[in-house]
């Protein structure tokens, strides 16, 4: 009996993902410490005192531990159970930050703890809302290829993004648009995903081609698809009403939508960052929100220098790396936020292209493992809380990656496991280590 107990934390719990969680946490630490240590200081007393990031992110492992311990001998219907409320309190907790949030680097989206800690609760309610969108797709009555059951659960997942878009933080807020691969597997119309992907070629195309030259090239391709299906046409005229009225969309989207977006909705620095990931020039004159204390060339600069250091630091990197504790680019703090955002050009200048691949060679592992752990479960509730993991893990490791690369946008999106920050962190622990608890339990029909 007593060894049936002392094997209860084990059991059924799938290994590969701890080990490639706690490679990823050691390899995030190592990354810290190579960006901030100063020679000739006792290292092992900078980790002891807590003083620096890398002694912090230690003290925040320590508390993820202390979750992941929990949440492994936790009931697996806890999860099930409260999801919805967790939900309800993750909304609260977003609105809070309206009130008593900090404001840090011009996003008012932080709550201030004790110690000098602040919890962003946005991060947080990633996941909740995996947990409530789970609950939903799981109920019996949920029938997914209906209209009004798809629309309650976009609405599940953007609301907490409309809340980040109020907090000034765009990134976490396309962070939940991740949501929509989970429901793609589980009856979400293909249409519209490819709607969702030519809006954003689209706004792309708008970007970079002269709206006129555009606008003719629209009305071409809408003249070539009524020739071609012509015949189609004579038998059923409403394509013919399709066609044009997605022109008249697509024409309206990329002369009127695109520019009153960029210009009334985004703030300077955020227009001038996309314009900048397709190598366009923003004319922040153009914009309403352009600060009247400082001048629009300042602004423009910073994210020219970032993505040129980040780009310049892993170019100098190499095939095999300078070495641990050798590169002049990430120890010379040339990179600016190189232990949060762009943290991964510290990896690059030290192991080259080899150590890229090796290190981005454990994240596809552990995606591949995190699929796989899905399409096992019983229950659709694990199986949806699985996928979405697994969408919001890839969402941050491509975006985060394409950033400090320059073919994304700066939108401070942190790479999972590695970059600095305790909301982070626990925001992932608490994650995955859910999902390896629903697998334990994955004979269970959960609901």
């Amino acid at each position: 009996m007593n060894s049936r107990n002392n094997n209860t934390i084990s059991k059924g719990v799938d290994w590969l993902v701890i080990w490639l969680y706690a490679i990823l946490v050691a390899i995030g630490i190592l990354c810290i410490f190579m960006v901030e240590y100063k020679p000739g200081t006792d290292w092992l007393q900078t980790f002891i005192a807590g003083k620096t990031n890398y002694s912090k992110q230690l003290i925040f492992l320590g508390v993820c531990v202390v979750v992941a311990t929990f949440i492994l001998l936790a009931d697996s219907k806890l999860f099930t159970t409260f999801s919805n409320l967790l939900y309800a309190f993750g909304i609260l907790l977003m609105l809070a930050t309206f009130v008593v949030g900090k404001n840090i680097n011009g996003s008012k989206s932080w709550i201030p703890l004790a110690g000098g800690f602040n919890l962003q609760p946005a991060e947080l309610c990633k996941i909740f809302t995996a947990l409530a969108l789970s609950k939903f797709l799981s109920r019996q009555e949920t029938d997914f290829t209906n209209i009004k059951s798809q629309i309650i659960g976009a609405v599940i997942a953007l609301a907490p993004a409309i809340l980040s878009i109020f907090q000034n933080e765009t990134g976490l807020a396309l962070v939940y648009f991740s949501f929509f691969i989970a429901m793609y597997r589980e009856g979400l119309p293909p249409a519209l995903l490819i709607v969702g992907i030519s809006f954003g070629v689209l706004v792309v195309a708008t970007l970079i081609v002269d709206k006129n030259i555009l606008a003719i090239a629209l009305t071409v391709i809408a003249l070539l698809a009524i020739y071609i299906l012509r015949r189609y046409i004579k038998r059923q005229k409403s394509i013919l009403t399709i066609i044009v009225a997605v022109w008249f969309i697509c024409v309206g989207v990329q002369r009127f939508a695109v520019p009153y977006i960029f210009n009334n909705v985004f703030q300077c620095y955020q227009s001038t960052r996309i314009y900048s990931m397709v190598g366009k020039d923003y004319d922040c004159t153009q914009n309403h929100h352009k600060s009247k204390s400082n001048s629009d060339k300042p602004s423009k600069k910073p994210d020219d220098y970032n993505v040129r250091q980040s780009k310049i630091a892993i170019g100098s990197g190499g095939l095999w790396g300078k070495g641990f504790l050798k590169g002049t680019q990430t120890r010379g703090k040339y990179v600016p936020e190189q232990h949060t955002d762009f943290i991964f050009t510290s990896l690059s200048e030290a192991f080259g292209l080899v150590g890229c691949v090796i290190f981005l060679g454990l994240y596809l592992l552990l995606l591949f493992r995190i699929v796989r752990i899905a399409e096992r479960q019983r229950s659709t509730f694990s199986r949806v809380y699985a996928y979405s993991v697994a969408s919001i893990i890839f969402f941050h490791i491509t975006v985060n990656v394409c950033m400090t690369v320059g073919l994304f946008p700066i939108i401070g999106i942190p790479l999972p496991l590695i970059s600095y920050g305790g909301s982070s962190l626990l925001t992932f622990t608490i994650l995955i280590f859910i999902l390896i608890r629903l697998d334990a339990d994955r004979q269970m029909v959960l609901r």
